[in-house]
């Protein structure tokens, strides 16, 4: 409960509060309101009481509604009982209806004069729109805060009065009465003060342009810092504002990762400082080091560089964006924590500056008696300890603000030849490349001259070539860091060709030098990991993350990812598809990190590269669904059904995806519908967008294979699995698994394949038919050189999955436990314990299963099409084992 002693407390900090309790009238409204904050009611009372008729009420009541406001904040602040969010808050709301009461003040004067003013296109009335920028954008005003503006209208036209004047005419007048009105220092002082410098060609420019204009100006000859102005861009009166904001929003949030935003804020903040310089005010607590503006840089760079493809950082508050970047993790959270904190403690500062005289200061007072007055206003008892505070807050504020911006240059000594090497003859430039370690030193230079004369790089910028000839000398001395330095020259180069003309990347690693230290790794471990990345250059973004090598998130975690960013994707269809590979992809580069790390075994990144395609399918199931026109019905009887590496949970990175497709519904169009749901999901999985395709889909497992029907209805898979499928198909069906859609049908189908698998069967027709099958694929995969191919060749891996299958196939009448789809490792295992393999040929053949897969793995991760080994003393003895125990079991 306020008191006079509050009064008082708040006097003494604010000579400006002092003087207004002894205006008539302020003291009793501020102990009758003062408990409470000043919420939208109180602004809505004085929107309804002033006559927006009587130009001289309106100018006399905004300025007295300014003292109410600013005394409010005063008391309850000093008194602690107003946060920063309130004071921000309130200072935004007086804004806004001081905006709103003087913008309806002047058109009512000039509509009176001239008519309305009417939309060539809508032909309606129109009104002025006032863009708010800066603070007043994000709803952080500061107590003696300018308000940024932006004036604008929807439609070039015409008023309809008796007298006549373009559209662009009467919003100017309006909007140059709406400056008058609260800027103007009357008697009772002012209200804001006005600044206009925001607009399209700032001074020069007109008072007020329409969307149109707007629109060219910024697609044409808007500058960098002008995205940077209007990060914060918000409607703050008029109609129409999700059209304006939908057109400012492509020249302020690219679609792309810009990068280059790092060099762009760099430069404007070193231009902002060399004024801080010129005009001696390293100690303003706003612009010097260690300032807010340091922080709002901290937050605004990320909003440029990512805000086009992470719509989470659009928010307009800087407190809001922060706690955003730490959400996403791309900044750690201890730093946000200090930022937020830092960011708090210096508004709060700033405030009690300008409460002091109600002057526009961002510097401490030079008065001794003055300081002490703002160190108790901050909760200090002296000036000593909250110098000591805010030199902290600001060196902390320093730190974090030059570890993200100030950019480490990579410096070499210039005789180490890595420097200038381009300028040097082709002698030269060998000698240093041999001189690094790369044996195809005159392959590398010719690629290097050619590249450097080619029409793709002379289109570059300007910009561009400088960042990469920087890059150069860096991406050599990576590659030669490695055993293999000639290949990891070949495909780091490749990555770089492919990256083309897209400076952003560019930019990214030579902002983050560490991320080239990474790209390097990644091309020296693997070929495919290095074509990968060049498919989707996007990842490069992703080596940034510093949660890349820690704990993977769930899959419920990618779920809700997936489903954020397709709220986002404004239902269009190609970004909506590009929105499930993102998530994919995202996935996919964050495992092959950890296994090039070393970090995963085979056996967990099978399984978590089966959840990741489980869930893809699920929510693509369910995306079709919804996509899919003229349905009868909304619930859906549909599953889908996977085999193969998927069924087994074995997936590789680059594994097909073997389905079938079942419905259990007998009403009438059933089949049709969802024929159309299959066909549909097909071609999205399976379609090439900006990122890429999602999976290879082989669907010739169904009924009656490519030549059966897309879908199948249960009682009809039923029936053919009884009575018409072949043995190859039964051993298939050992690994098969519900993955997507109705549960109902994924534990019927479990059921039937239990069933099936379990029938009695006579030993030799089945071990014929096996035998008859392997042969036919050694034919198919014939292996015509010297070398082991792990998958095809006798004494592989199908012959082990053949043994397993056919385990199953034999023997689960008796021992149900080999119906479980457990893996090939596991359901030998359980043959072992019931005698239909030996303990030792179980653990040899296990032994050899993980060996097989790891090194399959390992020839894959180079870009080999087959999986094949020349290394016969690793390869014989295992084949031997795997051989011995199908003979055994066959002949």
């Amino acid at each position: 409960m306020l008191t006079e002693q509050s009064l008082i407390l708040a006097s003494t900090c604010s000579r400006y509060f002092a003087w207004l309790l002894e205006q008539p009238g302020f003291r009793s409204i501020f102990l009758k309101n003062g408990d409470y904050p000043l919420g939208e009611d109180f602004f809505s009372d004085w929107l309804t009481r002033i006559n927006k008729k009587d130009e001289f009420m309106v100018m006399q009541e905004l300025r007295r509604l300014r003292k109410t406001v600013l005394g409010h904040l005063v008391l309850r602040d000093i008194n602690g009982l107003a946060d920063l969010d309130e004071v921000m808050h309130t200072m935004t709301f007086l804004a806004e209806t001081a905006l709103q009461i003087a913008v309806q003040c002047a058109s009512i004067q000039l509509s009176e004069r001239y008519g309305d003013p009417i939309g060539h296109e809508s032909q309606s009335s129109q009104t002025l729109i006032v863009v708010g920028m800066g603070k007043l954008g994000g709803r952080e005003l500061n107590v003696s805060s300018d308000i940024d503006l932006i004036f604008t209208y929807p439609e070039e036209g015409e008023t309809n009065g008796e007298k006549t004047i373009s559209c662009k005419e009467f919003f100017s007048l309006v909007a140059k009465k709406v400056i008058y009105l609260l800027s103007e220092i009357t008697e009772e002082g002012f209200v804001f003060r006005v600044d206009m410098r925001l607009r399209p060609y700032g001074h020069s420019g007109s008072l007020c342009s329409g969307f149109a204009s707007l629109e060219t100006y910024y697609q044409s000859q808007g500058r960098e810092w002008e995205r940077y102005a209007l990060i914060k861009a918000r409607v703050v009166y008029g109609e129409r504002a999700h059209e304006l904001m939908a057109l400012l929003q492509p020249f302020v949030f690219r679609k792309y990762l810009d990068f280059g935003a790092f060099a762009s804020m760099r430069n404007l903040y070193e231009q902002i400082q060399q004024e801080v310089l010129r005009r001696d005010q390293a100690d303003n607590i706003k612009t010097g080091p260690g300032g807010i503006r340091q922080i709002e840089f901290c937050a605004q760079v990320f909003q440029l560089v990512r805000g086009g493809r992470v719509p989470e950082l659009r928010k307009k508050a800087t407190l809001d964006v922060l706690h955003e970047i730490a959400l996403l993790g791309y900044l750690p959270a201890s730093v946000i924590h200090c930022l937020c904190t830092s960011y708090v403690f210096l508004r709060r500062l700033e405030h009690r500056l300008q409460y002091l005289d109600d002057a526009q200061t961002h510097r401490l007072p030079s008065d001794v008696n003055d300081c002490l007055l703002i160190a108790q206003g901050m909760g200090f008892e002296n000036v000593t300890p909250f110098l000591v505070k805010l030199n902290e807050v600001r060196e902390e504020v320093k730190n974090h603000f030059n570890a993200l911006f100030i950019q480490q240059k990579y410096t070499v000594e210039h005789d180490s030849g890595y420097l200038g090497f381009l300028a040097l003859d082709k002698a030269e430039m060998e000698k240093r490349f041999h001189d690094l370690g790369f044996i195809e030193a005159e392959k590398w230079v010719d690629r290097l001259c050619e590249w450097r004369e080619s029409t793709r790089y002379r289109q570059l910028s300007e910009s561009a070539q400088n960042r990469l000839m920087g890059l150069m000398p860096r991406l050599l001395k990576a590659a030669s860091e490695y055993s293999n330095p000639d290949d990891t020259l070949g495909r780091i180069l490749d990555l770089i060709e492919v990256l083309g003309r897209r400076e952003a990347y560019f930019a990214l690693l030579d902002e983050y030098p560490f991320s080239l230290g990474q790209v390097a790794q990644i091309c020296s471990a693997s070929q495919w990991a290095a074509d990968f990345l060049a498919q989707h250059p996007l990842l490069l973004d992703e080596l940034l993350d510093e949660r890349l090598l820690r704990a993977l998130p769930e899959v419920s975690e990618l779920r809700t990812v997936l489903k954020k960013k397709l709220e986002t994707a404004d239902d269009e269809l190609e970004l909506q598809l590009d929105c499930f590979a993102q998530t994919k992809n995202s996935h996919v580069f964050h495992l092959l990190a950890q296994d090039l790390a070393g970090l995963v075994s085979i056996e967990t990144l099978g399984d978590h590269l089966s959840d990741l395609a489980d869930m893809i399918l699920d929510e693509m199931l369910n995306f079709c669904w919804q996509k899919l026109l003229r349905k009868p019905w909304e619930d859906r009887h549909f599953a889908v059904i996977a085999y193969g590496r998927l069924g087994g949970r074995e997936l590789g990175y680059a594994s097909d995806l073997d389905l079938v497709f079942l419905y259990e519904d007998g009403r009438d169009e059933a089949a049709m519908i969802y024929a159309r749901l299959a066909q549909r999901m097909n071609a999205y999985l399976t379609s090439t967008g900006r990122e890429g395709s999602l999976y290879e889909i082989d669907l010739r497992l169904r009924p009656n294979g490519a030549s059966g029907l897309l879908v199948s209805s249960f009682m009809a898979y039923e029936h053919y699995l009884m009575d018409e499928a072949w043995v190859w198909e039964l051993q298939a069906l050992s690994r098969a698994r519900f993955v997507a859609g109705d549960r109902s049908i994924g534990l019927e189908f479990e059921q039937l394949r239990r069933k099936v698998l379990a029938q009695p069967r006579d030993l030799s027709q089945l071990r014929a038919s096996v035998v008859s099958m392997r042969k036919k694929m050694l034919k198919n995969h014939a292996n015509s050189d010297d070398t082991f191919d792990i998958k095809h060749d006798k004494g592989g891996m199908v012959d082990i999955e053949f043994i397993v299958q056919f385990l199953v196939l034999g023997y689960s009448h008796d021992y149900p436990g080999l119906l479980d789809n457990a893996g090939n490792i596991a359901l030998l295992q359980r043959a072992a314990q019931v005698n239909l393999v030996t303990h030792e040929e179980a653990q040899a053949i296990c032994g050899v299963y993980r060996d097989f897969r790891s090194r399959q793995h390992k020839v894959k991760l180079q870009g080999n099409r087959y999986s094949r080994v020349a290394d016969k003393k690793w390869s014989r003895p295992r084949r031997e084992k795997v051989i011995h125990l199908w003979n055994r079991l066959f002949c």
